[in-house]
């Protein structure tokens, strides 16, 4: 694995290198993609590169409050949903890689439903993490649909993150909409409820607890528990049999970025194979956009994952989003447990 630099070193590095200009990134991915990212472009470019972390939601508020301003050039990761709002808010800018032809279908298509201010750079599947060993010492069953989530044996063992703050939540609301159909998808909700123990922050939240024996099992994408379990946590995955939904992470330029040309070199380099596959490196198993890149064997495979044909464009769009929240929030949220 790449030996970790820390972010004033990269800086410092860069300087003493004197360095090709610099380019401003948001960061929408895990700490330690998003180190490795600044330590490897700022040794291969000789650009000094400034990382802020941000998770998605919190990024796309930045970017409305800086419109007129904008401190940033690019937006590296996070759910593509929150790049498809910036785009229709016309906050990013459209461009046309080259390096299109090089991605899957679905990278592509994120590219063109934003009419070309944003592009899929990862993907990973939504779906169940279970801690093994309470799962067996509780002589509870592995759910393995969606309607295995709601049985009594099951009443305050899940967590969930909120789908206010949380991509990975937002994500499943959706897909449960396409799923079953707006009304069984609220009532299935409404169930669900009252087997939630906690409705977290962040995505990544729920997954965390289930490795560590906290909770039982957790609504996730499943490419965040290899992590876990490479760290020694007994967790395992599985994805509903009756279908489910993806994300699709994204990168955009800003628009009125102050370091145009950096942030074009910056997002081809993302593009790139060698780029893509330091998210495995890193221990984040999603799967990368583009064709070339190596697949790690811990990334979930997506031909043994029944997929929803997942309308990206209208559950991205805000109106739909501000909507589907404020009745989670109303008719969910609100009820007892």
């Amino acid at each position: 694995m790449m030996k970790f630099i820390p972010f004033v070193a990269v800086a410092c590095f860069a300087a003493s290198a004197q360095a090709q200009g610099q380019v401003n990134v948001i960061c929408s991915v895990q700490a330690e993609w998003c180190n490795m990212i600044g330590t490897v472009y700022t040794r291969t470019t000789g650009t000094k590169i400034n990382i802020a972390m941000k998770g998605s939601g919190e990024a796309l508020a930045q970017l409305i409050a800086e419109r007129d301003n904008p401190k940033t050039d690019i937006w590296f990761g996070g759910t593509g949903d929150p790049h498809l709002q910036a785009a229709e808010q016309n906050l990013t800018l459209e461009y046309k890689s080259p390096s299109l032809p090089q991605l899957h279908g679905w990278a592509q298509q994120q590219a063109s439903q934003s009419q070309f201010k944003t592009v899929g750079i990862y993907s990973g599947p939504l779906g169940f993490g279970y801690n093994t060993e309470l799962i067996a010492k509780k002589k509870l069953a592995i759910p393995k649909t969606w309607n295995d989530l709601l049985v009594p044996a099951l009443k305050g063992e899940i967590q969930v993150a909120n789908p206010a703050s949380s991509g990975t939540a937002y994500t499943m609301v959706a897909t449960l909409v396409q799923l079953m159909g707006e009304d069984k998808a609220f009532e299935y909700m409404k169930q669900l409820h009252k087997n939630i123990s906690q409705y977290t922050r962040s995505g990544t939240g729920p997954i965390k607890a289930a490795a560590r024996g906290e909770t039982t099992v957790s609504i996730s994408f499943v490419h965040d528990a290899p992590g876990e379990k490479l760290n020694g946590f007994p967790v395992e995955t599985v994805t509903p049999a009756d279908g489910t939904g993806a994300e699709i992470g994204s990168m955009s330029i800003i628009k009125g970025a102050r370091n145009l040309d950096a942030a074009k070199k910056f997002y081809e380099w993302a593009l790139t194979p060698s780029a893509q596959e330091m998210a495995a490196a890193a221990k984040q198993f999603q799967l990368p956009s583009n064709k070339a890149a190596k697949v790690d064997r811990n990334v979930p495979d997506f031909k043994k994952i029944k997929f929803i044909n997942y309308d990206y464009a209208k559950y991205g769009a805000s109106a739909e989003r501000k909507r589907l929240i404020a009745k989670w929030e109303k008719e969910v949220n609100s009820l007892p447990r």
